[in-house]
C-alpha cells in the first residue's frame, strides 16, 4: 500500500543511517538513553532499572487485533514486545515482561528477521512496544530491514518517560508514534508518578518528548482504507480514585503543541501486579470517574480519537 508523503525511513541513505546508529551507540554504555539516565555499563551485561542489558530481548511478537483500529487494521499490527521498561509501575498489566524482563535474546539480525516476518503476515505495520531501552539495536535493525524490503509504518508504543533528545534522533524511522501521557503538571499528579511509576520527572520529560514526536509527525493521518499512515495518538489511561489527574492530563494537552494530536482515552484499568491491596488502585474504574473525565475531555474540544467505553 502506498505511504502517505512525508519523511520515512526509505528516504534514509548511509551517511544518515550511520548517524543515527552512532547517536544511539554513543549512549548505550555507560546509558543515557532515557531520563534516568542511569549510567548502566550494558556493554558489559550491567543492567540499570529497565533489566535491559548488553542484548536486544523480546517477549513476544505476533499480530495484534487490539490496538487503535486504524492501526490494528483488519489484518492486525506487527507487534514487537521488548522485555524491560524504563517505568516501574505498580498496576502494570504486563509486569512479567517490564519489570520481571521475561523474554529471549536475540542478535539486531533476528530482530530485522521478525519485522520482515511480520510484514510476510500481512501486519500493516511494525508497532514497537516499550522500545526505549533498546533503540540502538532497533535502528540497526530497521536499516538492515528496509534494505531487504520492509515497507510498512513503524508504531512507537512507549510510556511517554522520553528524553526529547533522543526521539529527536527517530525522526525518520518512526512515522506513527502511540506515546502514554500518565501524569499532568500538578503537585498531586507529580505525587501520583512517584508512588505508581517511581518517577517524579514524568510530566518534564513526557511534555517535551510528545512535543518533538508531533513535530515530526504531525495528526494523525489516515489512507483510503481507513488505516494510519502517519502521525501521533496520545493514550491516557484513567486511575481509579484519581481523577483530578486524568483533568490535569487533559488541560495540559489543550495547552500544549501537539493539541491537534489524536486522543485515545482508555478506561480498561484493572488492579494487577502490586496494585491489590492498596485503595484505590485495587479496584476496577467507576462508570461516574469515567464519564466525568470523558465529559471534560469533550468540553476541552479534544474529540478526535477514541473513548474507550466502560464494559
Amino acid at each position: 500500500m502506498e505511504r502517505l508523503s512525508g519523511p520515512s525511513y526509505l528516504g534514509l541513505d548511509a551517511a544518515a543511517w550511520g548517524q543515527k546508529k552512532e547517536f544511539f551507540a554513543a549512549g548505550f554504555s555507560p546509558c543515557r538513553t532515557c531520563p534516568r539516565r542511569c549510567g548502566a555499563e550494558r556493554a558489559q551485561d550491567r543492567t540499570g532499572a529497565c533489566h535491559a542489558g548488553r542484548e536486544v530481548r523480546v517477549a513476544a511478537q505476533n499480530l495484534h487485533f487490539g490496538e487503535e483500529p486504524p492501526i490494528s487494521g483488519e489484518r492486525g499490527s506487527g507487534t514487537v514486545f521488548f522485555s524491560g521498561c524504563t517505568l516501574q509501575c505498580l498496576f502494570c498489566q504486563n509486569y512479567p515482561i517490564s519489570q520481571l524482563a521475561h523474554g529471549e535474546s536475540c542478535s539486531v539480525e533476528d530482530l530485522a528477521g521478525i519485522f520482515l516476518s511480520l510484514q510476510k503476515r500481512g501486519a500493516h505495520n511494525i508497532n514497537l512496544v516499550s522500545p526505549t531501552p533498546y533503540l540502538r539495536h532497533i535502528v540497526a535493525a530497521a536499516e538492515i530491514a528496509a534494505a531487504r524490503g520492509l515497507n510498512i509504518p513503524f508504531v512507537y508504543n512507549a510510556s511517554g518517560y522520553e528524553r526529547a533528545e533522543v526521539v529527536a534522533r527517530l525522526e525518520g524511522i518512526v512515522d506513527i508514534y502511540l506515546p502514554d501521557l500518565k501524569y499532568g503538571p500538578s503537585a498531586a499528579s507529580r505525587q501520583l508518578g512517584i508512588v505508581l511509576s517511581g518517577v517524579a520527572d514524568y510530566f518534564e520529560h513526557a511534555v517535551t518528548a510528545l512535543s518533538e514526536m508531533f513535530r515530526q509527525v504531525g495528526p494523525l493521518q489516515l489512507d483510503g482504507d481507513g488505516l494510519a499512515r502517519r502521525g501521533m495518538v496520545i493514550r491516557h489511561l484513567i486511575i481509579p480514585g484519581h481523577t483530578e489527574n486524568s483533568l490535569d492530563v487533559l488541560g495540559a494537552i489543550s495547552g500544549s503543541p501537539f493539541r491537534a494530536a489524536w486522543l485515545s482515552l482508555m478506561s480498561q484499568y484493572f488492579p494487577a501486579h502490586l496494585a491489590p491491596g492498596r485503595p484505590p488502585f485495587d479496584r476496577r474504574l467507576l462508570v461516574k470517574e469515567w464519564r466525568e473525565v470523558r465529559d471534560e475531555a469533550i468540553r476541552q474540544g479534544l474529540e478526535d480519537g477514541w473513548f474507550q467505553e466502560m464494559e
